[in-house]
């Protein structure tokens, strides 16, 4: 494999919040916005950072995506060679896209490198374990990103204004969870955290556009119809979050989310500009002439099950 050169990606100009006591969380005014313009240290998104924040025409969109994921590829194999240990943190309301850019993200890569996580309502079982035990059970391995689609942070957020859990269970995981992500750091894990920010117009209109859609009708759960009703209750029990958790060593980056694309091409390129990686990707490869197949002599195919064509309703 012939190594490119290629000069690292510098770390995200956004300024973290000066060290805090040990005992004492930072401020939530110190959280950064990851939509700020940091094409200009990775040379791409140039097209789209003086767009004054409005909608990315998808001509625009499409050619900046690709050159994102290219970048994401070589990520990947930065990830796997140096043996890196990479979590990215995906929250925020419901329909705020978090799905959308974990795709984006994903589409080109490995699952055996790049893995996502989802976990559902926890079982009977887990609920008398220690809290963080089921999430700990899918940290990554050398060699691995881990992209949670919602996380432990369910505590600070539904849990909490659903009444999922108890007053002591949510006071405990404020305590405790700055403490952990510091010892995911310290034990060689690469922690980033987004949140997705979203207006309540736009969430009602997307939730609006999932009942009409028969493809993401499915999206829309009781929870999310719950959620409609409860905005304030979110924002207050985010603000608390926030005021715990946007750490030193695991601060949060804020996504302006409104605009789905912007939103999309916005936190991939703020996440290759805050790992540093180089260029692995292999060479072009000529691939050498395929050897034939003489003296194979095919059997019968009748007895095989093959897959009806589709129709097109051309005839052809």
């Amino acid at each position: 494999m012939t190594k490119k050169s290629k000069s690292k990606v510098k770390k995200s100009p956004a300024k973290k919040p000066a060290k805090a006591a040990a005992n004492k969380p930072a401020k939530a005014a110190a959280i950064k916005p990851a939509n700020e313009p940091v094409a200009a240290a990775t040379g791409i998104g140039v097209e789209i950072a003086s767009n004054d924040r409005g909608k990315v025409p998808n001509k625009v969109y499409m050619k900046e995506l690709n050159e994102l994921q290219v970048e994401l590829v070589k990520l990947q194999e930065w990830i796997k060679e140096k043996g890196l240990k990479i979590v990215v943190i995906f929250e925020g309301r419901d329909a705020a896209g978090k799905g959308g850019v974990i795709k984006r993200i994903t589409e080109r890569l490995t699952p055996r490198v790049a893995r996502v996580v989802a976990l559902g309502t926890p079982t009977e079982k887990e609920k008398t374990q220690w809290y963080f035990q089921r999430y700990v059970a899918h940290l990554p391995a050398a060699g691995e990103m881990v992209l949670f689609d919602r996380s432990w942070y369910n505590r600070g957020g539904v849990e909490r204004v659903m009444g999922f859990c108890t007053e002591e269970e949510y006071l405990e995981f404020l305590r405790t969870c700055p403490e952990f992500e510091r010892m995911l750091i310290r034990s060689g894990i690469i922690l980033i955290k987004y949140w997705f920010s979203v207006s309540d117009e736009v969430q009602e209109k997307r939730f609006q556009d999932r009942a009409k859609d028969p493809t993401k009708k499915w999206k829309l759960s009781p929870m999310d119809i719950e959620s409609r009703d409860r905005w304030v209750e979110y924002s207050k029990a985010k603000d608390d979050m926030f005021s715990h958790t946007d750490t030193r060593e695991a601060p949060w980056y804020v996504v302006e989310a409104d605009i789905k694309k912007r939103a999309r091409l916005s936190c991939i390129r703020h996440l290759l500009s805050i790992i540093p990686y180089g260029d692995l990707v292999p060479d072009d490869i000529t691939l050498p002439p395929r050897k034939s197949g003489r003296g194979y002599v095919r059997p019968p195919i009748d007895h095989q099950t093959f897959v009806p064509h589709f129709d097109d309703g051309d005839g052809d």
